[in-house]
C-alpha cells in the first residue's frame, strides 16, 4: 500500500522552525513577524563577526522564503513599488540568492520582475536583457565594512564609489533607480550613494535603501 503524503501550506511553521527561540523574550521563531524572523537570523549570523556575506541566512530555507518579500516591502516603504522597476541586479555573488528571492516574492504577488548579475570577466550582465529597463542594484551588505571582492568593485569607502557597476548597467541601456541592501551602514537621514560612470566620469547620487542598519543587529 502506498503511503499518502500531505503537503503543508506555504508559510506554515515546520517543527524545526518552531523550536527556534529567537528573541530576548524567547518568543518562538514561528510566532515572530517576518521582519523580526529575518532580523533574528541575521543577528545570529553576525555574532562575533565584523563582516560576512550572509550566505548562512540567504541560503537558509527560512531566510530565502522571506528576504525577497522584506526587500520588496522596504523598497515600497521608501517609495519604490514593483511597478517602479523592471529588474533587480546582484552587485556581488553574495546578492544572487537575494535577487532570486525577490523574483519569487514578486511572482507570488502577481508581478513580473527579472533578475541579473554583474559579469566582471567581460564587463556586462548575466541574465535577460535590461535594455530600456529600470533597475534596482542589490547587495547583501553595503557599509564601511564592505570590501572589494573578487566578483565586484563595490565599496562605500573612498567617496562611496560604485563606478564599474554603474557603468556596466548604463552601457546595457538601463536606468538605475536605486541601490538596495539587506544590511547598510550609511548614517544619513536620506541615505544616498555617489556613483560614477567610468566612461564619461558623470557623477550621480542614487538613493540607498537599507532593510536593516548594522547597529540594529549588534
Amino acid at each position: 500500500m502506498t503511503e499518502e503524503h500531505t503537503f503543508r501550506k506555504t508559510g506554515t511553521a515546520s517543527s524545526s522552525s518552531a523550536k527556534v527561540d529567537a528573541s530576548a523574550d524567547q518568543t518562538p521563531f514561528a510566532l515572530l513577524d517576518p521582519r523580526d524572523q529575518l532580523k533574528t537570523l541575521l543577528k545570529t549570523e553576525l555574532d562575533g563577526k565584523p563582516f560576512c556575506e550572509l550566505s548562512a541566512v540567504t541560503f537558509d530555507h527560512r531566510g530565502a522564503a522571506i528576504a525577497g518579500h522584506i526587500l520588496l516591502d522596504t523598497l515600497e516603504e521608501q517609495g519604490y513599488s514593483v511597478d517602479d522597476f523592471d529588474a533587480v541586479g546582484a552587485l556581488t555573488a553574495a546578492a544572487v540568492p537575494l535577487v532570486t528571492s525577490m523574483i519569487l516574492a514578486a511572482a507570488s504577488r502577481g508581478e513580473d520582475l527579472d533578475g541579473f548579475v554583474m559579469d566582471f570577466v567581460y564587463p556586462s550582465i548575466k541574465g535577460p536583457s535590461i535594455k530600456g529597463k529600470r533597475v534596482i542594484l542589490a547587495d547583501s551588505w553595503l557599509s564601511e565594512k564592505s570590501y572589494v571582492q573578487t566578483s565586484s568593485l563595490v565599496t562605500l569607502r573612498n567617496g562611496n564609489e560604485l563606478s564599474l557597476d554603474f557603468g556596466i548597467v548604463e552601457h546595457e541601456g538601463a536606468q538605475v533607480v536605486a541601490v538596495a541592501s539587506l544590511i547598510g551602514g550609511v548614517d544619513m537621514e536620506k541615505p544616498t550613494i555617489t556613483v560614477i560612470n567610468p566612461v564619461d566620469d558623470e557623477t550621480r547620487e542614487l538613493p540607498f535603501v537599507e532593510v536593516y542598519h548594522e547597529s540594529e543587529l549588534r
